[in-house]
């Protein structure tokens, strides 16, 4: 079952962890939006460049630090997303305590690795 995916920290790269996550989550049949400081696409996803109010997200994948991620704390909780996955270099205990007071679930894991076990 696809799980819309909000890509956070996105971008054209294709070397960069976020560019191999759109086309994994693509190839894999997930709706998938992207959120980044630079315009351009990824398999066909559009990264916007601004807040969007994006509806029926299931999961947001960061990869931003934790210093770049406070600034999305309120956007991330007002999506209400069923969870937030932190990817490697993510981690934030500060958020991980925003999160849990608003019911949110999140994950300290690897997008492409969970995608590639079946574990998404």
């Amino acid at each position: 079952m696809s799980k819309k995916t909000l890509v956070i920290g996105a971008s054209t790269k294709p070397d960069r962890y976020s560019n191999m996550a759109i086309r994994k989550l693509v190839k894999y049949n997930h709706d998938t939006v992207a959120f980044g400081m630079k315009s351009g696409e990824v398999a066909g996803v559009q990264i916007d460049t601004e807040l969007v109010d994006y509806k029926d997200i299931d999961t947001v994948t960061l990869y931003l630090n934790p210093t770049r991620q406070q600034e999305y704390y309120n956007y991330i909780v007002s999506l209400n997303p069923k969870r937030v996955i932190f990817n490697p270099g993510t981690e934030n205990p500060e958020f991980y305590t925003i999160l849990k007071a608003h019911n949110i679930a999140y994950e300290i894991a690897c997008t492409l690795v969970l995608l590639s076990i079946n574990q998404f």
